[in-house]
């Protein structure tokens, strides 16, 4: 971020270029709140003082994408690239994450990656993979310590490329949509649905705060709401209370008071 600011004509010695440029360039919300928050980690290493500017982001929902157009896009993708897809698709993995595992990390025989170097401060995961996954990793070159030795850039170009190519050859503007952390957000929503449980979703993700987490309940209403308006409505204490409502169908509505609120349809 810093050496696009740079590139973009900041002098990152000069606290007021960066709110010049910023408001010059015109980017959106989520990239100036992320250009911001990079510029404010570099001024308390240097020891500068700037008044940081207020940006106002917009939370906005991810775009899920069918199943089928993530297998389309694993399909077309070269054997290291389609590996690397069909990873982040099984595990919600980031890719930051994806590229930092190790072939130590894999129990073929049990079927199961183990995450210990998880990203934004994250916590340690294991997932249950496919034998589909597991014969695709088999098949690349054990060159290095690492699954996948090579660079983020490099791989984001594959996709795009594959990406654009495809889109052109299906008709399908859609596919030009899709990123490495789309995988990440169709997981996190089919999980939900399947599960109905946040908390499993949260562990399976990583994150350290429920509220990142709530987000894909809102996903999922969109996706795959039906029925009538008429809810049943419940209210639980205990983990037990919780776990023996969401195991006939309630789902997740929220906590107020330390109390949890769940409901299903009529």
């Amino acid at each position: 971020m810093l050496k696009l600011l740079v590139s973009s004509g900041v002098d990152l010695l000069d606290p007021e270029s960066i709110k010049e440029t910023l408001a010059r360039l015109g980017k959106s919300d989520a990239w100036r709140h992320n250009a911001v928050c990079a510029y404010s980690a570099f001024t308390r290493m240097c020891g500068l003082k700037w008044q940081r500017p207020k940006v106002n982001r917009v939370r906005t929902l991810p775009f899920i994408p069918l199943e089928r157009e993530l297998d389309d896009l694993i399909a077309a993708s070269g054997r290291k690239t389609a590996a690397f897809l069909q990873l982040l698709k099984e595990t919600g993995m980031r890719a930051g994450e994806a590229l930092r595992l190790r072939w130590v990390d894999i129990d073929s025989e049990r079927q199961i990656i183990t995450l210990n170097a998880p990203e934004k401060s994250g916590n340690p995961r294991a997932f249950k993979v496919s034998p589909k996954l597991i014969e695709m990793l088999s098949r690349l070159p054990r060159k290095s310590v690492k699954v996948f030795p090579m660079s983020y850039t490099a791989l984001k170009s594959n996709l795009l490329r594959v990406r654009r190519n495809l889109a052109a050859k299906l008709g399908n503007p859609r596919l030009l949509q899709i990123s490495f952390h789309t995988f990440r957000h169709w997981k996190a929503t089919m999980e939900y649905h399947r599960s109905k449980d946040p908390l499993y979703v949260k562990e399976l993700l990583g994150h350290k705060k429920l509220d990142t987490t709530l987000l894909y309940i809102q996903v999922e209403r969109a996706l795959f709401q039906s029925g009538g308006d008429e809810f049943t409505v419940k209210i639980a204490k205990t983990p037990e209370e919780i776990q023996s409502l969401l195991a006939v169908g309630f789902e997740w509505v929220g906590v107020k008071d330390g109390l949890v609120f769940l409901r299903k349809h009529k």
